[in-house]
């Protein structure tokens, strides 16, 4: 289990600064949304922390370990193992079935980790169990981000970052992607939302506004 925290982080475009001197922390097992109008830098400080944009100052620390300061391979293999991703388009690969799609997120790992996976109890906790071979494009979008879920609760990452991972869905799928969010929490991992909705925000337990 591994805190979120950046310390004194800055990050600016052009003549705009997003923000300075920015320190918070996201406890193991819990749950932060980021609020703020468009190009607040919501996303912005979600791509900082996954290590897919640099801060103009500052750091993250993942547990012990300052990943901002790590080699272009210690970067990849942070995100191969220890990052989860959720994105408000999904980003799965639609013309693989469900299966294929969740054994992705292992398939750098080896052999070894595809054969202990529990696929079949990923999916039985998102609602799709028993669908393993059914290609992803013919899946409504609040099934395909239940197949993103799935792929975050086989992976086991130690931090997710969720960037509007509600914004398409409707208020049962919003629900359901929430309160599953809030179970892998529950499990130990550290959780930051990037959201508009207050709705996802009363499932988080600390809540960060951007201006």
């Amino acid at each position: 289990m591994s805190n979120i925290v950046v310390q004194e982080a800055t990050k600016s475009f052009g003549d705009k600064t997003l923000y300075a001197n920015l320190s918070i922390t996201v406890p193991a097992g819990q749950m932060m949304a980021v609020m703020g109008a468009s190009g607040s830098g919501k996303s912005t400080l979600l791509n900082c922390i996954g290590l897919l944009d640099t801060l103009d100052s500052g750091s993250v620390w993942v547990g012990n370990e300052n990943i901002t300061s790590l080699s272009a391979e210690g970067q990849r293999k942070f995100r191969r193992d220890s990052l989860g991703y959720m994105f408000q388009n999904y980003a799965l690969i639609e013309n693989a079935s469900i299966q294929e799609n969740l054994e992705v997120a292992l398939a750098a790992q080896g052999k070894e980790a595809l054969r202990k996976a529990d696929f079949n109890g990923a999916l039985e906790r998102v609602g799709l169990a028993g669908r393993n071979k059914e290609k992803v494009y013919s899946l409504s979008g609040g099934e395909q981000q239940r197949v993103a879920l799935a792929r975050l609760i086989v992976k086991r990452p130690t931090i997710i970052l969720a960037d509007e991972p509600t914004g398409a869905l409707d208020s049962a799928n919003e629900a359901m992607v929430m309160e599953e969010l809030r179970a892998i929490a529950a499990e130990g991992t550290a959780v930051f939302v990037a959201t508009h909705s207050h709705e996802v925000m009363r499932f988080c337990d600390t809540v960060l506004e951007l201006y």
